[in-house]
């Protein structure tokens, strides 16, 4: 990753979060385009299938908030995804109004496929850094989103 001109190392600590997180997402799209490419799933729509892989339960209103889109747009991504046979939708038992969204085998696959991008993305940016600093990281990225 090549960092602009104000990130410097006398001054990292000034630098926002927000920035440092905007060049990461900027850096990760980047290496999606020129590294993963797939016909059924655009860059754009990757996190509305991970996010399925790692809930328990969705729905297609979790995902309306989770993402802040409109509920026509969010349909729109599910109905392709199970036009591509990579989730079903089924009726909420305790609300019929309510669609529980799960991957199928084939979505299953998908997203081992996805994940499997996406850790040879951390880890080429983590090659200067131990495994202990990594998990410290983590650890920090997580306090700091609670």
């Amino acid at each position: 990753m090549t960092l602009p001109r104000q990130f410097k190392s006398e001054n990292m600590e000034n630098i926002l979060i927000y920035h440092y997180v905007e060049e990461m997402v900027a850096d990760f799209s980047e290496f999606s385009n020129e590294n993963y490419k797939d016909d059924d799933i655009s860059t754009a729509e990757l996190p509305f299938l991970l996010r399925i892989r790692c809930a328990d339960k969705s729905t297609q209103k979790d995902l309306v908030e989770l993402f802040h889109v409109s509920n026509g747009y969010a349909s729109k991504i599910l109905r392709k995804f199970e036009d591509r046979n990579l989730i079903t939708r089924t009726e909420d038992p305790e609300s019929r109004r309510r669609k529980i969204v799960r991957l199928t085998d084939k979505g299953i696959k998908k997203t081992d496929e996805i994940l499997a991008h996406i850790k040879r993305w951390e880890n080429m940016q983590s090659e200067e850094m131990s495994e202990e600093e990594m998990k410290t990281l983590k650890k920090l990225l997580f306090k700091f989103l609670r």
